[in-house]
């Protein structure tokens, strides 16, 4: 049986993080959360997850920072990162994608782009 494709998801929103998980529910995908950029890196280094969806606005480090972070690092240099964010305004569209994000999802959420997204990423 093929292993369960794992996704760090990282938000200090619990709504947000529920929503991600309904979402997700219908593909077979083993979900691990984070609250900040912090406990995002120091999870994707030691879970090594297939994918992370990722916050921009939060505490201790933002999105941004914490992408940067995964990309420096061997070890998860290599994961597809979607920033999933309120933030929506070009520059930030832009930052994300110059600091290395693979893709970007602008909140409220569209369930079927998310999903979407995350089966091209990780095939269905």
């Amino acid at each position: 049986m093929a292993q369960k494709k794992k996704i760090l998801l990282v938000d200090d929103a619990d709504t947000i993080l529920m929503m991600e998980r309904m979402i997700l529910r219908s593909g077979s995908y083993t979900l691990v959360t984070a609250k900040d950029g912090q406990e995002a890196v120091a999870k994707a280094t030691t879970e090594r997850p297939d994918l992370i969806l990722l916050d921009i606005v939060m505490p201790k480090m933002n999105g941004f920072e914490a992408c940067q972070q995964l990309r420096a690092n061997e070890v998860t240099r290599a994961i597809p990162i979607i920033m999933v964010t309120t933030r929506g305004e070009a520059e930030n569209v832009e930052t994300g994608f110059q600091i290395g994000c693979t893709d970007y999802i602008t909140k409220p959420i569209n369930g079927l782009e998310l999903l979407s997204k995350v089966q091209n990423y990780l095939g269905s």
